[in-house]
């Protein structure tokens, strides 16, 4: 489309329709939930999970996809007709093939392989298409050809995410953590815990606390197979690794351009086993299942809950609960799939048993 058709009244009409379409979705729909989890009251630490599998598309993406469908609306990046191009492991892809639907846009997520079947079937039933890789290094160029070969729009969620939400506020994910804390014993968390896929998400919230010139610190857990830890702790943000997160939503092979640590207080690396394990021990908790990325953010939030404990230090922590579990049947809960990944959950599922029961961390 050239530029002068980028420029007309019909054109404009369009994207104002569009970005109308989009705020009235979101004003149809309740924020979501923060939930208590239990612990004994006398440690005298309360746990919250911030609920994100309740949006529309079942996941902490929704939020994203959203802001980056806005962003690029407003850049005129998108317009009528314009094939979207995401690289994605899924969720982001689900919830950017639901906007795609919406506005009447071609979907296609660029992923890699071994993308679970759950969400490859929730991408294909908004409306979208799935373009396969066997190498995950190569979604970005793989992504970028495709957007040139079709003249469309590569809405690179790796780049911005941490541009495309307002990160002071506009009921982004941080402020709706403090305005439902409002009311509860320990109303500033000492400690708020998330993953990182893009790192729009920590860079939202620890953006947000320095703004409100709140005390809360902000810790990044990180799966197997990421460069961000280690990359973080060794300022060395050209780090790359050649394997892809078995942990989907989070991990990457290279420090994306979203990632700013600068704002991160502290990280975890998490084993993928002990993610997994505490997905199956919280699962008796909470009575529901839960995605591996919150089992990443739990096992984080329950080694600071321990440390919170064992310092007499009063208080409360917040982490995500990502997505739902059903979407890893055949993945995360199946014993032949971790067999086959040479994954045993018996000893962090020790660890776990330990410290639900007397609160310390023996790990």
């Amino acid at each position: 489309m050239t530029a002068v058709d980028r420029c007309s009244e019909s054109t404009r009409d369009w994207v104002c329709n569009a970005i109308r379409l989009i705020e009235a979705d979101a004003n149809r729909s309740a924020d979501t939930h923060l939930l208590s989890f239990p612990l004994p009251a006398q440690w005298n630490v309360e746990l919250y999970l911030k609920d994100e599998s309740t949006h529309p598309t079942g996941s902490l993406k929704h939020r994203l996809a959203r802001s980056l469908f806005l962003y690029a609306l407003c850049n005129g990046w998108i317009v009528e007709g314009t094939p979207v191009i995401e690289a994605s492991s899924g969720s982001t892809a689900v919830s950017e093939a639901y906007f795609a639907r919406m506005l009447g846009l071609p979907f296609i997520a660029v992923m890699p392989s071994t993308t679970s079947a759950e969400k490859v079937e929730l991408i294909e039933r908004q409306g979208g298409a799935c373009h396969f890789i066997d190498e995950p290094s190569q979604i970005y160029e793989e992504s970028r050809r495709l957007a040139a070969k079709l003249d469309g729009h590569f809405i690179d969620q790796f780049t911005n995410a941490e541009r495309a939400t307002d990160w002071r506020g506009n009921n982004n994910i941080a402020e709706s953590i403090f305005d439902q804390m409002a009311w509860e014993t320990h109303p500033e968390p000492l400690w708020i815990v998330v993953g990182a896929g893009t790192g729009g998400t920590s860079a939202t919230i620890g953006r947000y606390v320095r703004y409100r010139r709140l005390h809360t610190r902000l810790a990044v857990v990180d799966p197997e197979n990421s460069v961000f830890f280690d990359a973080w702790r060794d300022d060395e943000p050209d780090l790359t690794s050649c394997a892809g997160s078995r942990i989907e939503g989070i991990g990457r092979p290279r420090v994306e351009p979203s990632f700013i640590g600068e704002v991160i207080d502290r990280m975890i690396k998490v084993p993928d086993a002990a993610s997994l394990a505490t997905i199956r021990t919280v699962e008796r908790v909470l009575g529901r299942r839960v995605g591996g990325s919150t089992g990443t953010n739990l096992w984080g939030a329950f080694q600071l809950v321990a440390e919170m404990k064992a310092d007499g230090c009063a208080g409360s922590v917040v982490t995500l609960l990502c997505d739902g579990g059903e979407r890893y049947a055949h993945t995360y809960f199946d014993d032949a799939w971790l067999a086959a990944h040479d994954l045993d959950l018996a000893p962090y599922q020790r660890v776990l048993e330990t410290f639900l029961t007397t609160g310390d961390w023996l790990y």
